[in-house]
């Protein structure tokens, strides 16, 4: 029996060291709350599971904003900038 990587010895002793830690009246109702919790987180990964499906069968449609985002960018290209060129003087 392996759970969690732990084998039976290893839960032997886990499970003598809370008997000790908590005492025999307390250990059914930590047992008993580790059980609920463990229940909660289980059905909680089931719902977020389920959602993640239903989100990836389902997609939302895209909104005009995401369209725009999604286009390609135009480019501009502006004219090249040539010198002016100055007027020549006759140097005589």
């Amino acid at each position: 029996m392996n759970v969690f990587g732990i084998g039976l010895p290893e839960m032997a002793v886990i499970a003598a060291v809370a008997l000790l830690v908590f005492g025999p009246k307390r250990l059914p109702e930590f047992g008993r709350t580790l059980g609920k919790t463990l229940k909660g987180f289980q059905s909680a990964s089931k719902e977020f599971e389920r959602e993640i499906n239903k989100a990836m069968a389902d997609p939302e449609p895209v909104s005009d904003q995401a369209k725009v985002l999604e286009a390609p960018a135009e480019t501009v290209v502006s004219p090249a900038v040539t010198p002016k060129s100055e007027p020549t003087s006759p140097s005589d």
